[in-house]
């Protein structure tokens, strides 16, 4: 096996990994407004090297064209969220200062309530959950409190995990064809706890299954 087959097995083994992850957050936004009967739910991934907020995930209002799209990470309500790590519910937005109208207007859809939290991985503040304009035909309990901590539990072990495959993706691009980057990529997913990283897992059991047939030529 030359070192042009090794990379391109790590290759094809990072960006399935990253697809699904993305696909995850995909699926918690969408039930998110499920849920909750909202008119939207996104996820935000915080670029830190930008210093940005970057639509990952968008379901309902929005969501055939904000993905990649990119604010200020000081933005508005998840800007606040994301500095404060404090959920915010707020049922009136045109009267709360936090809130940027411009923000809203150049999505294509301005809300009238969100619910935003943070999402921590070891009090890391990843990125934002937002569930915009929820219905009103029952008011806002504990539970629902509870039940979107849930949401940002998982939303952030997924960024988690989208943000290693894409270093782990930017890894192998700067180091060509070196074998060597297979353990750096190993060590760097080997981080995550155990039940948080069974796409990682796979990862790197094809990886061990391409070097061992590369030892056998």
């Amino acid at each position: 096996m030359t070192d042009h087959d090794l990379q391109a097995a790590v290759s094809a083994g990072v960006m399935s990994a990253e697809e699904e992850h993305r696909a995850l957050l995909q699926s918690i936004v969408e039930v998110a407004r499920a849920i909750f009967s909202a008119k939207a739910s996104s996820i935000f991934l915080h670029d830190e090297e930008a210093d940005e907020l970057v639509f990952e995930a968008v379901a309902g209002e929005g969501s055939d064209n904000l993905i990649g799209t990119r604010f200020p990470s000081s933005t508005g309500i998840a800007g606040w969220v994301l500095v404060t790590r404090q959920p915010l519910i707020i049922d009136d937005l045109q009267h709360d200062p936090r809130w940027s109208r411009q923000a809203g207007e150049s999505t294509g859809y301005v809300p009238n309530s969100m619910m935003s939290v943070p999402l921590l991985h070891e009090e890391h503040a990843l990125g934002v959950l937002n569930v915009l304009d929820r219905s009103n035909a029952a008011e806002f309990s504990l539970s629902q409190m509870e039940l979107l901590g849930l949401f940002a539990n998982q939303a952030a072990i997924a960024l988690e995990l989208l943000r290693r495959a894409r270093h782990a993706r930017s890894v192998l691009a700067e180091s060509g064809s070196d074998a060597g980057v297979v353990s750096r990529l190993a060590s760097a997913l080997e981080e995550l706890e155990e039940e948080q990283r069974e796409p990682a897992l796979r990862l790197l059991a094809a990886l061990d299954d391409v070097l061992r047939a590369d030892v056998s030529f």
